[in-house]
């Protein structure tokens, strides 16, 4: 029988966590909110996947959900000790969004305008995701004006808040709700 991880350990009673590599940081870290933000994220993925989509768009939010996991623990290590060995973040990672991004956009028509988030409960929890992965691209930058951070989680981040937009645009289309556009009122 394998390794049960222990729910409560006590160890953060008192406002402090570890890093992957065991240093100790306060809860409050730029670490910490960084993949804090990533993981809630993670959870509106989680919820986007819950709805009735069909299985190709489940099959690549469950890919996106991995990903995120890897970001996670890429965030979450101490960068005094770089030398432990975890997933990494991959172009052809960023390629697969993009693509997913181009399949989707043939089937919608141009977009001309701004659009309100809403129109089915989908699509909205697709624009919440893009907003919370907005965050966490911008926690992600600020931490790497201190920290090392590899660019591709950034670039993966800006990339997923994208496809999120796109996918909160083609679940309109699925769901056959129009897209309410925003008119500026000058």
């Amino acid at each position: 029988m394998g390794y049960e991880f222990k729910i409560y350990t006590k160890t953060g009673d008192k406002g402090e966590t570890s890093l992957i590599g065991g240093k100790r940081v306060p809860k409050y870290h730029q670490r910490i909110e960084a993949y804090g933000t990533v993981d809630e994220l993670n959870s509106f993925i989680g919820l986007i996947r819950d709805q009735q989509v069909d299985d190709p768009e489940k099959k690549t939010l469950l890919e996106i959900q991995d990903r995120l996991f890897t970001i996670e623990s890429i965030l979450a290590t101490d960068a005094d000790n770089p030398n432990r060995k975890l997933p990494l973040i991959s172009e052809p990672d960023i390629l697969f969004l993009e693509n997913e991004i181009d399949r989707m956009n043939k089937a919608l028509p141009p977009l001309k305008n701004f659009i309100l988030p809403g129109g089915h409960p989908a699509n909205s929890y697709c624009h919440i995701a893009r907003t919370v992965c907005r965050r966490a691209e911008r926690i992600t930058i600020s931490l790497s004006v201190n920290y090392q951070v590899d660019e591709l989680v950034i670039k993966y981040l800006n990339r997923l808040s994208d496809y999120l937009f796109v996918l909160a645009r083609y679940l309109s289309k699925f769901f056959n709700v129009d897209e309410t556009i925003w008119i500026a009122r000058i």
